[in-house]
């Protein structure tokens, strides 16, 4: 199948964590408005079998932490993509546990998923990434990547931290023309919540908080991804944007 018309038409991307929740809608989305795409995920992962490019979207089978992770994934881009435009950092984790009982083992995971791997998968794209005329960078933060709550303290951590090298990125790469950008997603129903997603008092929880009265869903995020991605939004660099259902806004 040939890449349709739409916002992203022609361009070429990178989704990792792409086999299911927002992963998945980015990469369906970006498709659907006419980019081809690389989706990047675990070898466990239900998809990731096949390297075969199949329409507009390809699959890549591999552990991001791996220290040859972003070279085969780059490698894999440029020979089935001709080239990389978009590069969306999404694959993320969450683990249980506060200041007092967070172990080494869980803290240096949680750490290398969402952080060291989303700037070593960047590192090595940007010299493809200078080549296009428009390249995207987005990264998948939260909204605890500016609040603070009990019980995931590596989780928030690490996402403070996409914050910050999202803005760096924004700086140290703004002279080649490639903008990096951030999603704030709130409270969304995907595999990674759903230890907690499943719980009353947490759906509870959230729908009081949530102005729009219910929780997210993966296709509530992919839109923005698709716009920061576009060259809609080709004065947006640095920026993280929330969509969080008006959640951090109601006291």
């Amino acid at each position: 199948m040939a890449p349709g018309k739409g916002i992203v038409s022609g361009k070429k991307a990178i989704v990792t964590g792409a086999a299911s929740g927002i992963g998945r809608a980015i990469s369906e989305a970006l498709a659907a408005e006419g980019a081809t795409v690389l989706g990047v995920d675990l070898p466990s992962a239900e998809w990731s079998t096949s390297e075969t490019l199949e329409g507009p979207i390809a699959r890549l089978a591999i552990d991001i932490t791996d220290p040859a992770a972003p070279g085969t994934i780059v490698d894999t881009a440029s020979a089935l993509l001709g080239g990389i435009d978009i590069l969306v950092n999404n694959a993320g984790i969450i683990t249980a546990g506060d200041a007092e009982t967070t172990s080494d083992d869980q803290w240096n995971r949680v750490m290398a998923v969402n952080v060291h791997a989303v700037f070593r998968l960047t590192r090595e794209a940007i010299p493809l990434l200078r080549k296009s005329a428009g390249a995207s960078i987005i990264n998948t933060g939260s909204i605890v990547s500016e609040l603070a709550g009990p019980g995931i303290i590596a989780y928030i951590t690490s996402k403070h931290a996409v914050a910050g090298m999202t803005k760096a990125m924004a700086v140290n790469l703004g002279k080649y023309g490639i903008r990096a950008n951030f999603l704030q997603p709130g409270s969304i129903v995907t595999p990674l919540a759903q230890s907690v997603s499943n719980d009353p008092e947490f759906i509870a929880y959230w729908e009081r908080k949530i102005t729009l009265g219910r929780l997210g869903q993966p296709g509530d995020i992919a839109p923005v991804a698709v716009f920061l991605a576009s060259d809609a939004a080709r004065y947006i660099s640095g920026e993280g944007v929330r969509i969080d259902g008006g959640a951090t806004v109601n006291a």
